[in-house]
This record gives C-alpha cells, sequence and structure tokens, in this order.
C-alpha cells in the first residue's frame, strides 16, 4: 500500500523552529515530486513548497521563503520541511504530497497546486503559540 506519513508538528513558541518530515512506505519517493501544503480551517490548501526529484529545484510560497527549507534524502525516502522564526498565523495542519509530473523533463519540475499530486498523508498539525 502506498502511504505518505507526516511526522514533525507540535507546539512550538513563536520565533522557534520544527522539522516535518514526510516519509513515504510502499513505494519509493525517487522519482516523485513532493509538495507540501498547509490547510487553514475554512480555507482553501495552499501550497507553500515543493521539491523535483532529479535536482533538487525547489519552490516556495512568497509567504514562507527565507523563513522554510525544503529538502529531501532518497536514502531514507523522506522529504523535510524546516520550518523557522515560526509565527502563530502559521498555525494549521500541513500535509505532504506526492506525484511524477507528466512531463518530459519531469525530474526537474514539481508543482505548487495540489491538483497535480496523487498521493497524499494524513498530515500533521502545527501550532505555534505561547
Amino acid at each position: 500500500q502506498l502511504q505518505l506519513v507526516e511526522s514533525g508538528g507540535g507546539l512550538v513558541q513563536p520565533g522557534g523552529s520544527l522539522r516535518l518530515s514526510c516519509a513515504a512506505s510502499g513505494f519509493t519517493l525517487d522519482y516523485y515530486a513532493i509538495g507540501w501544503f498547509r490547510q487553514a480551517p475554512g480555507k482553501e490548501r495552499e501550497g507553500i513548497s515543493c521539491i523535483s526529484s532529479h535536482d533538487g529545484s525547489t519552490y516556495y510560497a512568497d509567504s514562507v521563503k527565507g523563513r522554510f527549507t525544503i529538502s529531501r534524502d532518497n536514502a531514507k525516502n523522506t522529504v523535510y520541511l524546516q520550518m523557522n522564526s515560526l509565527k502563530p498565523e502559521h498555525t494549521t495542519v500541513y500535509y505532504c504530497a506526492a506525484t511524477i509530473p507528466e512531463v518530459f523533463n519531469s525530474g526537474y519540475v514539481c508543482y505548487a497546486s495540489e491538483y497535480y499530486y496523487d498521493y497524499w498523508g494524513q498530515g500533521t498539525q502545527v501550532t505555534v503559540s505561547s
């Protein structure tokens, strides 16, 4: 069974850091682009970062640029999202998702939009509060 599992969420004080992990089971992430998303109650799911499979090209939403860093360790079949300088407005559920882009240069692209992703994790809660 193909599965993505997020971990690393929790309660952190403003200004603190968390590292989220997205681990795959049942398949290898080597050929998959990975995206990180978040969804606050009553709001649409927002793509905040993604990383390509081959060359590690990355994308960051303006809202997280300079604060969050995405990385991947294919040997561990895991993608990470390092989140620094967290603010209360970063409180929400974070999801990872995987897809193999259906383009010629599939190893060099990733997508900010949720519509391109085929596999999703269950989400991990991040709460930033003092």
